[in-house]
């Protein structure tokens, strides 16, 4: 069985630093994270690009597909659930996914690692 580690939240920018459905990359804790505003919703996951490895799913164009929210890799294109991190063209392949919030204007992420 997975067991998922989370660690302490850590404070990444002011909310009105993210423009909506337009993903940023930052550091967080030695990792980087791509973050996306879609809505009232925050969503992070690995910038990682799970199919070519570049650090890259930042700059990917976000969408949805069937009211899921997503973002396409803006290299070979394939769609990642931002809820979930799943791949919806590629089965099996993922994108670590992370928590994310907004507290007192300030989006904050908590980094999710399987163990």
């Amino acid at each position: 069985m997975t067991q998922t580690i989370t660690l302490t939240w850590t404070t990444v920018c002011l909310l009105d630093r993210l423009e909506p459905d337009r993903g940023v990359a930052a550091l967080v804790d030695g990792v980087q994270v791509a973050l996306f505003r879609t809505g009232d919703e925050l969503f992070a996951i690995d910038n990682r690009d799970p199919v070519s490895g570049a650090y890259v799913l930042s700059r990917g164009i976000v969408g949805s597909r069937g009211g899921v929210p997503t973002v396409a890799s803006p290299l070979h294109k394939q769609v990642y659930d931002l809820r979930s991190g799943q791949c919806l063209d590629l089965p099996g392949v993922t994108v670590g996914r992370h928590d994310a919030r907004c507290r007192n204007g300030l989006v904050e992420v908590r980094l999710r690692q399987e163990a």
